[in-house]
């Protein structure tokens, strides 16, 4: 859903930032200070996290105490799409609600395979959407930016404005188990009620008969009884019966044992109602579809399995069989029945693979869940799951988007992409104006886990960089104070760290900077890229005003760091002229900074069809001269702009006195950072991470390439 800017490939698939192990979810919180803001609370499992070996960030490790996802790019599906819930049940994305379990995919080995997964976030929108059909009658109804798995990886629906990302063409084939057009029964009605219990009940069931003569007279009497240790089913049967008016009550029939569970029954010697039982089973009525659902529902319930992806029902009774071989027929179920064991049972052996499992649950709905469980099968589509037609749907659409744990998940039965927060994105200063800049992961134990960490002997105190993937002095900061506790830790340990941030809030904190800047290294860095205030408020709409962070630097200065600021992207047309260039370096110069790092804007695969429609919208004067500046796919502006700009900007760097230097009258800090941290807003900055940003100053100093997102575990 908004994963636009992330590589199309499978290395990609296993950096999705703190969401690739599954969460220890706690809440989710809304407060009336942070009005349109929504915390949900983790307990993390690490809190240092490893930067991947072939990254070019100039540190090792990294902590987030937040995760969030700015939600400035719109990916989503129809709110009608079934999701693939971790009971087995497929239900339509409406109905699920945060923190509901459900199935995703994860690389284990040479496999992806499904695994059970959380939704940690879900919100609405509307926009264009678009019908995609597949070849097994499967149809999806998504956003041009939405992406699902491919034989050839993740692809869009649609190419975007330029047609240059990764987009679905008749030549792809998705990946997952389809299901076509889902049947439609409904299992209230009573051919589907009858169905199930005569198959439950003759499945497992019992009726006995028995004389009792107590001397005087004999009286027959009948007994109805059904043992399951499965309570769902029992629960289903008991339903059902009382809908045809028949009480049964429900009472242990065995105690557990080391090989077995404990059983329940449900029973009645009353004779009405054991007349009526029997009356319902009776007769079969495999001429009524709904009746032969319903009845391989309940025959799967009593008398099915489902092992290593092969779903079997077993039975002896040659009525049981054909009947459920003819209900099978019905419904277009391929199936083979197996020759007898040596105990004469046989089974009714489903064929197909995933996909008529798959159909058989959506057309039956067991009401045994453990039997439909997924986990840790690998994901093999054997459905016709071809791209027939992509078709634009009139009009906006309504549609909704969530963030799931493994950072995708099963809709109509292929695999689909989620909103998550990027390994890029830096800066989460969320405000109430946009529905899409509310949703904040918190780590809520990162101080307690974080002090286990260091206290390990196998720690090697390397420096550690904070703000390189979110902000650690976003709003959520104001309400969570977890940098108190993390700034105290690291300098217990004698552990080097940095601070990159944007936010102002870093100026409660500064005693305690000052305090470990006496035991352990401390760098101190502030983004600030523009200084005309009405492009600030349109492309930083909700991040601390420029005069509000040079004032930081200010306080941070006269503590006695040596700050440096980041002064980038500078925006082609925008920000590149020299008195816009002069008069941003004065200020900086002004506010007691120590130098500055800039760089000329970088534009991720995927994000420029957003980028250029925020341009089209606020300076569509430029629009001609930014495609001619970035053409297809193009991230980096040319060499030649580059250049010009570096022989424009290093002057005036130097002449402000603005270099990157070291000195040796204030604690020797390694500067340590990382692409710009992200505002709010109508255009995101991570849109603007530099991969080489010009520099001059020592190449330790210099900004690198955007950071490949490392692991991070709740």
């Amino acid at each position: 859903m908004r994963w636009q800017g992330q590589r199309i490939d499978e290395a990609d698939e296993a950096a999705l930032p703190g969401m690739e192990n599954r969460t220890g979810f706690l809440r989710t919180v809304t407060t009336p200070e942070f009005a349109g803001m929504t915390f949900h609370e983790v307990l993390a499992k690490s809190a240092l996290n490893h930067v991947p070996g072939p990254s070019k960030m100039p540190f090792a490790w990294t902590i987030n105490p937040y995760r969030g996802c700015s939600h400035a790019c719109v990916y989503c599906v129809s709110p009608e799409t079934l999701i693939l819930c971790a009971d087995g049940r497929q239900r339509p994305l409406r109905d699920l609600e945060v923190g509901t379990e459900i199935y995703g995919t994860e690389k284990r080995g040479a496999y992806r395979r499904y695994v059970r997964t959380r939704i940690l976030a879900k919100w609405s929108t509307r926009k264009q959407a678009y019908r995609i059909t597949l070849a097994d009658g499967t149809v999806l109804t998504a956003s041009g930016d939405h992406r699902f798995l491919t034989d050839r990886g993740w692809k869009h629906v649609t190419g975007g404005e330029t047609g240059q990302r990764p987009h679905l063409t008749l030549k792809d084939r998705l990946l997952g188990f389809g299901g076509g057009a889902p049947p439609k029964v409904a299992t209230d009605g009573l051919g589907f009620r009858h169905g199930y219990l005569f198959g439950m009940i003759r499945g497992d069931g019992m009726i006995f008969r028995r004389t009792d003569d107590d001397g005087i007279r004999k009286r027959k009497m009948a007994v109805f009884r059904l043992a399951l240790a499965d309570e769902e089913a029992l629960e289903r049967t008991r339903s059902y019966l009382r809908k045809d008016g028949i009480d049964v009550r429900e009472r242990p029939f065995s105690t557990a044992s080391p090989t077995r569970r404990a059983l329940n029954a449900l029973h009645t010697a009353a004779a009405s109602s054991v007349a009526a039982i029997e009356a319902i089973v009776r007769d079969a009525n495999p001429a009524d579809p709904e009746w032969c659902a319903g009845f391989l529902s309940g025959i799967f319930d009593a008398e099915g399995s489902c092992s290593r992806g092969v779903l079997r029902i077993s039975n002896k009774d040659p009525e049981i069989l054909d009947l459920t071989s003819a209900a099978m027929s019905a419904w277009q179920l391929e199936h083979v029945v197996e020759p007898p064991r040596p105990n004469d049972v046989r089974d009714v052996r489903l064929v197909g693979g995933l996909p008529a499992r798959q159909r058989f649950f959506s057309l039956t709905k067991p009401a045994i869940t453990r039997k439909m469980d997924l986990e840790g099968l690998a994901v093999k589509t054997v459905a016709d799951l071809r791209v027939r037609s992509i078709e634009p749907l009139d009009g906006e659409q309504d549609l909704l988007d969530i963030t799931t744990g493994t950072g995708d998940f099963v809709a109509n039965g292929v695999i689909s992409h989620n909103c998550f927060a990027r390994g890029t994105h830096t800066y989460l200063d969320l405000d109430a104006g946009h529905d899409f800049d509310s949703q904040i992961v918190v780590k809520v134990n990162v101080v307690e886990t974080l002090e286990k960490e260091l206290r390990r002997g196998s720690w090697q105190h390397e420096t550690v960089a904070l703000g390189t993937n979110t902000d650690p002095y976003q709003r959520a900061e104001g309400r969570y104070r977890l940098m108190p506790g993390i700034i105290r830790a690291l300098a217990d340990s004698g552990t080097p760290f940095s601070v990159l941030t944007k936010g102002t809030l870093i100026r409660r904190d500064i005693p305690l900077l000052v305090e470990a800047a006496a035991r352990v290294p401390v760098d101190v860095q502030l983004s600030i890229a523009m200084f005309d205030e009405t492009l600030r408020e349109a492309i930083e709409q909700g991040a601390p005003s420029t005069q509000a962070r040079l004032d930081t630097v200010r306080a941070l200065s006269d503590a006695g760091f040596r700050v440096g600021v980041f002064l980038m992207p500078i925006l082609p047309h925008l920000t590149d002229s020299v008195d816009a260039i002069d008069r941003a370096l004065l200020r900086i110069k002004e506010s007691g900074a120590d130098h500055v790092i800039y760089g000329a804007l970088h534009l991720r695969a995927g994000v420029k069809p957003w980028f250029l429609q925020w341009l089209s919208q606020h300076r569509p004067d430029l629009l001609s001269s930014y495609r001619a500046l970035y053409p297809g796919t193009a991230a980096e502006a040319p060499k030649d702009y580059r250049r010009w700009l570096a022989r424009r900007v290093r002057p005036l760097i130097r002449m402000h006195g603005l270099e990157a230097r070291h000195s040796d009258d204030r604690p020797a800090r390694r500067s340590m950072q990382g692409p710009d941290p992200e505002p709010t807003g109508a255009m995101p900055l991570w849109l603007f991470e530099q991969p080489s940003a010009e520099r001059s100053a020592p190449s330790r100093i210099g900004a690198p390439r955007a950071p490949e997102p490392a692991p991070t575990l709740f």
